[in-house]
């Protein structure tokens, strides 16, 4: 069977523009909605696909690892600015999230946004549980039967290096450096998300080093934030929060000190 694949999205609309980023073994329709919301409220926006993400065999896409995505992040906002914004938010949802946070230390951004991001996770083998339930599906969607698909998946497991364990590194990596995170932060995170360590809210709030940060929980919603049932009241408070953020004052930047916060829980 023949699988589309997701696509990088550009929707241009006003001069304020948004960097959407998805999560792992997502893609851009975790975002698409919130991207058309805040078209239709005036912002432009563009998410990038990561490599080896989107309907990317199983096979392909544990080849690929942090710094792959994290390319393509950098791609996404290096095209807006090529398009001409000079002043970019980001908004990212769960690797997403962390992306955005990692962005905000290297790069001028007006705002970040993270959601649902994590600096720890629920579980040890969180993450190679997610990589097994997106093999079972793509496998389901390429008409495989039920033995061929536990057998696919048990031979995956010895090959995730890369994806999982990149990964767990980068996001001890980003949990370090928060403190060089300056930018206004809006956070995040559903009650009922049972991806990551649910401390990861409450130490991006108090180790980002942002005058103005806030940090919200949806009492109703997963991990999945931006597709879930309190999606309506997400898209607004993002709106909300980038109105109030300066879109035309000149702040100097300094970008990432390669110093670990000494605070950090693990």
């Amino acid at each position: 069977m023949e699988l589309k694949a997701p696509e990088p999205f550009t929707f241009e609309k006003g001069e304020r523009a948004v960097l959407l980023l998805h999560g792992f073994t997502g893609n851009t329709a975790d975002v698409r909605m919130l991207g058309r919301f805040l078209e239709e409220k005036g912002y432009s926006s563009h998410a990038p696909l990561y490599k080896g993400h989107g309907n990317v065999s199983p096979e392909e896409f544990i080849k690929t690892g942090p710094s792959d995505w994290w390319s393509s992040v950098q791609e996404g906002y290096q095209l807006l600015k090529a398009k001409g914004y000079e002043k970019i938010a980001a908004a990212g949802i769960s690797l997403g999230g962390v992306f955005s946070l990692k962005l905000a230390m290297e790069v001028p951004v007006v705002g970040v946004v993270p959601m649902c991001a994590p600096m720890g996770f629920k579980e040890k083998d969180t993450l190679e549980k997610m990589v097994r339930h997106y093999t079972a599906e793509y496998k389901k969607l390429e008409g495989k039967t039920e033995p061929e698909i536990t057998c696919e998946v048990e031979g995956l497991q010895l090959k995730e290096t890369n994806a999982v364990h990149g990964l767990t590194e980068l996001v001890g990596k980003v949990a370090g450096q928060l403190h060089n995170v300056k930018a206004p932060a809006y956070i995040i995170q559903g009650r009922h998300d049972d991806i990551i360590d649910m401390k990861s809210p409450d130490m991006i709030y108090e180790h980002i080093q942002s005058e103005k940060k806030e940090l919200n929980w949806y009492e109703q919603s997963g991990h999945v934030i931006t597709l879930d049932q309190e999606r309506n009241r997400v898209e607004e408070d993002v709106f909300q929060f980038l109105e109030k953020l300066d879109w035309e004052k000149d702040e100097p930047f300094i970008p990432l000190q390669e110093t670990e916060s000494p605070q950090i829980w693990w």
